[in-house]
């Protein structure tokens, strides 16, 4: 794994499953949204304090500012069946715009390890109070580029 890569472990929920034995698409969005926070924080002013995320990049977003989704992209490579135990997800920033970023997703099966599906989303920082998205600052972009390595998709 590379060193600009991190690894979060995420639950597999009973009802994440479907009627074949592995994780629901629908659910798979959900987990990927689960990764992003565990991996780079709960977005400012949401949620109340709790456990620290390995990297934090979301929770010092100004006032009245919002880190919305644009797209997800998923490929999946094969089923990642349910277990009782967490999902290893590697996450990092794949690619960095003017207005947007990237952040890829690899989910491993628990057990032997394998790539079950590669993942993207592409998220923006959005001004509340002038209803439009804002170009990322260079102190963004530095934070951001610390965690940067190829990504899934071209």
């Amino acid at each position: 794994m590379s060193e600009h890569k991190i690894r979060v472990e995420v639950p597999m929920r009973w009802g994440d499953m479907d009627a074949y034995g592995h994780i629901n698409n629908v659910n798979l969005v959900r987990m990927m949204e689960e990764a992003r926070i565990a991996g780079f924080g709960v977005p400012g002013g949401t949620g109340k304090p709790g456990i620290m995320p390995q990297v934090d990049l979301f929770s010092t977003v100004p006032e009245n500012t919002q880190i919305l989704v644009v797209e997800h992209r998923v490929r999946y490579l094969k089923p990642l069946d349910y277990r009782n135990v967490p999902a290893h997800v590697d996450l990092w920033i794949s690619t960095i715009k003017g207005a947007s970023f990237d952040i890829s997703y690899e989910f491993h099966d628990p057990v032997d390890g394998g790539v079950c599906v590669r993942a993207a989303t592409t998220l923006a920082f959005f001004s509340v109070d002038e209803q439009r998205l804002l170009r990322l600052s260079p102190g963004n972009r530095e934070a951001l580029a610390r965690y940067a390595a190829d990504p899934i998709f071209r």
